[in-house]
């Protein structure tokens, strides 16, 4: 190939690369969640986040009993045996995770709500990716009063019936241990107060 036209053939393949960076580029940024953008984003931390989405199940439409069980952050035994008639709200959460320290004043303040009220709802949060000892590091100094349990290696997760695709998440389970509700992503007080009255108001 001539020398001219190797210069004009590597000016054409860089403009071809460059447009397509700009595309990828643009493509990246119209979706802050998507797993390429939080790949590419330092606060992010490699995980994948959700957008505040909530689901609904109606009651005919809901799974099998959640058979949730592990070890507390403290090192006590859990589990939701002899809950039959309580609803239970499981959060997903790391403290290296963003949007979990940003709801985490939002969960405990609708647990103090539901407690000063007498509500028959219970709290537990499932702790995922780190230690222990960094959970209830995060959790004392959050003044957080519900328990959490620890990751175990991802075991407790697998208990969630794969509702869990994002952290955090929430889920409200109804009367029967089953999953009744979802929010995939942080949620504030008033939502998740009114999830929680919603299933409890169920017949």
């Amino acid at each position: 190939m001539p020398h001219t036209d190797r210069r004009t053939a590597m000016r054409w393949g860089a403009a071809v690369l460059a447009g397509a960076v700009v595309g990828l580029s643009g493509a990246c940024s119209s979706d802050p969640n998507s797993v390429a953008a939080q790949a590419q984003s330092g606060d992010r931390k490699g995980y994948i986040s959700g957008d505040g989405a909530i689901e609904q199940i109606a009651p005919s439409d809901r799974g099998n009993t959640v058979a949730l069980t592990g070890t507390t952050l403290e090192g006590e035994p859990w589990s939701m045996k002899g809950m039959d008639g309580t609803v239970v709200v499981v959060n997903v959460w790391g403290s290296w995770c963003p949007p979990c320290i940003e709801e985490t004043p939002e969960l405990q303040k609708t647990w103090q709500q539901v407690q000063a009220e007498q509500l028959e709802v219970e709290f537990i949060g499932l702790d995922t990716q780190e230690s222990p000892e960094s959970g209830l590091a995060f959790q004392k100094a959050n003044n957080v009063t519900y328990p959490s349990l620890g990751y175990d290696g991802g075991v407790p997760v697998l208990a969630l019936q794969g509702k869990v695709a994002a952290t955090p998440t929430t889920l409200v389970l109804d009367r029967e241990g089953r999953i009744a509700a979802r929010v995939s992503g942080p949620l504030t007080a008033a939502t998740l107060r009114g999830l929680i009255d919603d299933v409890l108001a169920e017949a």
